[in-house]
């Protein structure tokens, strides 16, 4: 991949941020690495497991209704595990220390993984047959369009409805319900 130095550099740049980071990977969602610096950790092992628990939390976030995947955040007696999506095709997983702040390591996390996101996204379209048709023209201006759907979270299940209110009520008056 041709933005492996500069997704490297990014994965550097994290754990210069976030010092109690102990390592960063990128990988696709089907578990190939795509750059990593994780000393003492085996990366295609971990890149392995990141697409395994992707797909899991993909799943329990659709059945839910909680919408396209965003992050996944496991917590041990040592440290933290966190998965954040990274555009298309893409997730990065990080390693820290279980003294790490972690609203910083989301924070810094979810930046690096929209930079990250970026680059991969935009390799895998130079990589694209020259025949593709070309994007679409920019839409016009408005409201920002939904975000888009990682490629492990694009096959849905029938999604449960949702309930809502008929009326407004009162504190004193039992809540009445319809599905829509």
């Amino acid at each position: 991949m041709a933005a492996q130095p500069e997704i490297l550099a990014e994965l550097r740049r994290l754990r210069a941020r976030v010092p109690q980071l102990t390592g960063a990977l990128v990988a696709g969602v089907d578990g190939l690495v795509l750059a990593h610096d994780t000393p003492g950790v085996e990366a295609e092992g971990m890149a392995a497991l990141t697409a395994t628990s992707l797909a899991v939390a993909v799943r329990l976030a659709d059945t839910t209704g909680l919408g396209t995947f965003r992050e996944l955040l496991v917590r041990g007696v040592h440290g933290y595990v966190a998965t954040y999506a990274a555009g298309e095709s893409a997730v990065l997983t990080v390693l820290a220390q279980d003294r790490v702040n972690v609203g910083r390591l989301h924070l810094e996390s979810r930046l690096c993984g929209t930079r990250v996101g970026e680059l991969v996204d935009a390799a895998e379209r130079a990589r694209a047959p020259a025949a593709a048709p070309p994007p679409a023209a920019a839409p016009a201006p408005g409201p920002a369009p939904a975000p888009t759907r990682t490629a492990a979270a694009r096959t849905r299940s029938a999604r449960t409805p949702r309930l809502t209110t008929t009326e407004p009520r009162t504190a004193t008056e039992p809540r009445t319900t319809t599905e829509s």
